[in-house]
Parts: C-alpha cells; structure tokens; sequence
C-alpha cells in the first residue's frame, strides 16, 4: 500500500472519499464520521474535555498585555512541544507556531487562536470557579481558543491520525485593539509567506462561524497651535475649537446600512487649563465596515472633514496657524468568505454532522487578513457560553464545551483534505 493510500484510509475508512475540492463539501463531516478511528478520536476529545478546561485557566492566569505577550508564549511553546508537534519556534513578531507535517506540504492549513487580551500589565488574572462557571479576564477571549487548539493537536498525536495536508497551529500576537492584526501579517507577509492554502481562527466562546471579516481604519488625530492666554490671546484660532467642528461633522456622516458602516469618536482630550487657548488636542476615531468600498469612502468623508475642520476654524479668525496630524494607528482590512466557498461548506457540514446549529456572521477577528487577501478563511467560536468579554468580571460557562472543541477537531480533519 502507498504512503497516499494508507493516510485515504487512516481518513475516512476503506472506501476512501475524494478530497475537499472534489467531493461535496456539505457532506464531508458525515463522511469523516463515518471512520472508527476518527470516531474513536471524537469520543477522546470529549473525555479530555476536563483537561483542556484546566489548561484554558492555566493560560488564563498567565498575564498576556497589549505588545507583551512573551510569558503566555513561551508557555504556550511548551505546551505545543509537550503535545508533539515540531519545528515549534517563535517569529520575530512574537507568533508561536508548531507543524504537524501530513502525507504532502499541500494543502497546508494553519489554525490559530490568539495569545494576547485586552488587559494592561498588571491586571489580576487569577480565575475563580463556581461550579461550572470560569470568571478571569480573558477566560473566553481567547484562552478558550488556545485550549481547544491544543486540545486537537493533543487527540491527533494521541489517535496517530495522519492527515494528507499539512497542519501549522498557531498562537498570535496582536488580535486585539491596537495590536492591529500585527502577528497574523507577520505569518503572511514573512513567517510564511506564499504557503497558506486555508486559514482558521478559534476565537471565543460559543458554536458560530465568522465568514465575513468587519475592516477598521482607526486614527488619532491632533491638532496643533500656537496657544495662549484665554483673554490676553484671544482671536487665536483654538485646536479643541476644530477638534469640536471635526467632531460635530463626523457625528453627521451618513453611512449604509447594508453593508454595515459604523463610525465612532471614541476619546478626546487636550489642553492645559481653563483659562489657556490650547496648543493641542487629540481624538481617537474608529471606522468600520465589512465592505472594503464603503470603508473606503468612509475614510475619504473623514479625511475631508478634518481638513475642513481645520480651515474653517483659521477662518473665524482669519488665521491659517492650525494643523491636524491623521496618524492611522489601526488598519484592520475588511472583505469576507463566500457562504458558497468549499471552506465554509466544509464548516457547515462538520457543524450538521454533530447536531449543532449553523450560523454565520461578521466580526473583526484574525482572518480578516486571509479573507482579505483572498486565501480561503472562517473563524469558528471554541464552544461552551461566555459573557462581559474585555471585561474584568468576564465569565465562561463550561456546560457542553466539549461540543465546540469536538467540532473544531473535525472543522481541521476536514480542512487537511486535498
């Protein structure tokens, strides 16, 4: 027997199924239940379910801030190559990645989750329990999806699946706020570059699957003049004064609903004292759609009503002193996976297959940058019920989480296929 032959059978049995490209996706999770081993390994994955809960915690109570995120990953390396996997390593960006070579370099799937929270450095991070309830700042977000990543990697080195693709798992950096996506550019633009076939996050609590990838563009805009004494300097054109005008014309914005765009100014501030014209004042602006035009045409309003802000506060006082700075500290690209595409089919199929609702939707989420850029990518939430997330008193709800880390090990059994 070949090598091809032998993985076709360890897959799915004797009468080996076609691969995902061939096949009909909305069957393949019916096809890949229907193989004892991989039966076997379902069953596996629900017993250990006490595990990965205990190391979801483990993770939790790691601090992994904003930019910091070294201790989670570096535990999260020793976890990946206590559970087998090899060349684990950790790229310039802070990323931590395993493989899992299969029968062929392709298709080569990588599966994430995410390593770092919302949570400045020195939050504490200590998780209580109260029955089947978690309660610790990032508990669900994303530790959840860190478990259940090693979760799978665990059951297929425990069940000697060997798989035709091959399988890179990966902790990132940089998913939340202004970490701005930067360890899943790093795995595209250089860690590995030019290899990605097929791209999955784990993110969150819950059973849905994100298709759709919410863009962002966020700036911090601060204007600039010469200031002064509020009485001794007035006719002075005032920084806070444009800032109010951009602000007032932001808030008038028109925007589509479908897609949808959003716009917010999220934090301001400035100035020295009440009786002094500032020199500077800052905003912090968010700008969102899941339409990659509509966010475009968004930004251009923005831009405009900046500069006109500016302009016409020099005009009141016939001055032309003022300045604003547009520093893009955001950009998170928009675009989306089509319900139709095999990846998602594919999704739907293993999530039927094990009696769990299907639902789709759109969030801003690691895959934005695959989707964005073509390769074939959905999000899947890590199973059980969360709640407050970013929030200190965040909460994961245990009951039934076993069905969100089974269906992720078939979501990957499904996805390694040709």
């Amino acid at each position: 027997m070949t090598r091809a032959a032998l993985v076709s059978l360890l897959l799915v049995g004797a009468a080996a199924a076609p691969g995902l490209a061939q096949e009909n996706a909305d069957t393949i999770g019916t096809r890949l239940l229907a193989d004892p081993r991989i039966k076997s390994a379902m069953d596996a994955i629900r017993a250990a379910e006490p595990q990965t809960i205990e190391t979801q915690i483990a993770l939790c109570e790691v601090e992994a801030p904003p930019f910091k995120e070294t201790r989670r990953a570096e535990m999260y390396a020793g976890l990946f190559r206590d559970a087998g996997l090899q060349n684990v390593r950790i790229d310039k960006a802070g990323n931590v990645l395993g493989d899992r070579p299969g029968a062929a370099p392709h298709p080569h799937l990588v599966f994430t989750a995410h390593l770092d929270t919302v949570f400045p450095e020195g939050t504490a991070v200590k998780v209580a329990r109260d029955g089947a309830v978690l309660r610790g700042p990032g508990i669900g977000d994303d530790c959840r999806g860190l478990a259940v990543l090693l979760a799978v990697v665990r059951t297929l080195n425990a069940a000697k699946i060997q798989t035709p693709g091959t399988i890179t798992f990966v902790g990132t950096v940089g998913e939340e706020g202004l970490g701005d996506l930067r360890g899943v550019k790093q795995l595209f633009d250089d860690t590995l570059k030019g290899t990605i076939d097929r791209f999955v996050s784990i993110d969150g609590a819950g059973l849905g699957i994100t298709n759709g990838a919410v863009g962002s563009l966020r700036y911090r805009v601060t204007f600039k003049g010469p200031g002064g004494h509020s009485y001794g300097a007035f006719g002075l054109s005032n920084p806070i004064h444009a800032l109010g005008r951009a602000v007032a014309a932001i808030a008038e914005f028109q925007v589509p609903a479908d897609p949808k765009t959003t716009f917010n100014v999220g934090r301001i501030g400035g100035g020295t004292s009440v009786n002094s014209i500032p020199f500077d004042a800052w905003m912090e602006v968010d700008m969102r759609s899941t339409d990659p035009a509509a966010l475009q045409a968004l930004d251009a309003k923005f831009h405009a009503a900046v500069d006109r802000a500016v302009a016409d506060e020099d005009a009141r006082w016939h001055r032309s002193v003022l300045t604003a700075d547009k520093q893009l500290v955001g950009n998170r690209p928009a675009g989306g996976t089509p319900a139709a595409a095999p990846i998602v089919r594919a999704a739907v199929s293993a999530t039927r297959a094990l009696d769990l609702p299907v639902s789709l939707g759109a969030s801003s989420t690691d895959s934005n940058v695959a989707m964005n850029r073509g390769i074939p990518a959905i999000t899947i939430d890590g199973g059980g019920d969360s709640s407050g997330s970013h929030a200190l008193d965040e909460s994961y709800d245990t009951t039934d989480s076993w069905r969100g880390t089974e269906r992720a090990l078939l979501i990957c059994l499904a996805l390694a296929q040709p």
